[in-house]
């Protein structure tokens, strides 16, 4: 859509609303994440992440958001993958989630730490025994020569735990970003958009707004 679109009779139907002061961030980012589980048609929970490796070189891909809380945004993968290695080297990452149906987007940054291991357990447990298994058979990151030797890797993990559970691989771990700082955006008219960032504030936040 463009500006000149742009207008009260836009037939997507800007709410006009400003964002509201004085919320805490994490319920906020609830009512947001409820309202895309119900407009956005798939993953309202994806977020694109960004990672940087020990140059500084940055990195972004999506992932799913699978756990929040007011300690942080909790997102898991192979720590042998490229952005399990570059948190490793920086224990730092940015993540942007868009709602292209709600018009509206927030961003965290902040250091990250990993969840404990009775966390990613009981998490890993809830997964699909597919997604288990592709968990251990799959070498994140790595070149594959061809799909053939995926579907042998998996058929290979598949037997040897035939009728036991799939428990979790020790590479298969969880990463909680703790926020300094949540930015939320939301789509006003003619590019005048309405920003709230969270600043983190010894144990609080202090709000500020953005110039569009």
């Amino acid at each position: 859509m463009t500006d000149a679109q742009a207008g009260p009779s836009d037939p997507a139907g800007i709410d006009d609303t400003p964002i509201p002061d004085g919320r805490d961030p994490y319920a906020l980012f609830a009512d947001w994440l409820a309202d895309a589980e119900i407009s956005e048609p798939n993953d309202a929970n994806a977020m694109a992440l960004a990672t940087v490796d020990a140059a500084g070189l940055p990195s972004v891909r999506m992932v799913l958001l699978k756990g929040v809380d007011p300690s942080g945004f909790v997102f898991y993968t192979n720590a042998e993958s490229a952005k399990g290695q570059e948190l490793a080297a920086v224990a730092k990452a940015a993540a942007c989630f868009h709602w292209k149906s709600l018009r509206r987007q927030v961003r965290v940054r902040g250091p990250v730490e990993r969840v404990t291991a009775e966390e990613a357990d009981a998490y890993f447990a809830t997964r699909p025994r597919g997604s288990q298994v592709g968990a251990w058979a799959s070498l994140q990151s790595q070149p594959l020569p061809d799909r053939a030797t995926l579907e042998a890797r998996i058929r290979e993990v598949e037997a040897r735990h035939d009728g036991v559970r799939v428990p979790r691989p020790p590479h298969w771990l969880g990463y909680r970003i703790r926020p300094d700082a949540i930015e939320f955006w939301k789509d006003r008219l003619f590019r005048l958009h309405d920003r709230l960032a969270y600043v983190r504030s010894g144990d609080g936040w202090r709000t500020q707004r953005l110039y569009p």
